[in-house]
């Protein structure tokens, strides 16, 4: 059962100039880590999510007394960091692809504007909850043959009740 007080927000999270950084699955795991965290402090509960290789999506659910700009700004930065870290240390060519000229940063690893949209209806909720699960094996895409399949998605603990990362709440729970 979703809890009172902010209601669920699907959000849609692109790397910077959509540079597909999160082929790498460190990268995800750099993401499904910091969720971890988040879900410890007792800040967030996430319902369903996508990681896929330039942009991902989640339905998420901030606790009470929880900002989302905050909680959103503090998540991006050290997945950031994360992630900046780890190309340095692999000497991933790509992180120069990331070079801004910006006066907090030289690096960029998100777009700044993330897509996020109030589920007021369990119709919306459910739209979302498909569209998350269907994203690996559109055409575009084609990770998966079945949405269950892909190992960055929520689809496969809807389909078999298994939650492999620890960090899932079923909307219904």
């Amino acid at each position: 059962m979703i809890r009172f007080g902010h209601c669920p927000q699907f959000i849609t999270i692109t790397n910077y100039n959509w540079l597909p950084l999160l082929k790498n699955d460190f990268h995800k795991d750099i993401i499904i880590e910091s969720f971890k965290k988040r879900i410890e402090l007792e800040q967030v509960t996430i319902y369903a999510f996508v990681i896929m290789p330039n942009h991902m999506h989640i339905i998420w659910q901030l606790h009470d007394g929880i900002y989302r700009n905050s909680f959103q700004r503090d998540l991006l930065k050290f997945t950031a960091r994360s992630i900046l870290w780890f190309m340095r240390m692999n000497n991933d060519p790509r992180i120069s692809l990331l070079q801004v000229n910006a006066m907090d940063r030289k690096f960029q690893v998100w777009e700044r504007n993330s897509l996020s949209i109030d589920l007021y209806s369990e119709k919306v909720f459910l739209q979302k909850l498909n569209y998350i699960h269907q994203n690996p094996i559109k055409e575009k895409w084609k990770l998966a043959t079945l949405p269950e399949d892909y190992k960055y998605s929520s689809a496969r603990f809807y389909e078999t009740g298994i939650d492999s990362f620890g960090i899932l709440t079923h909307f219904r729970d």
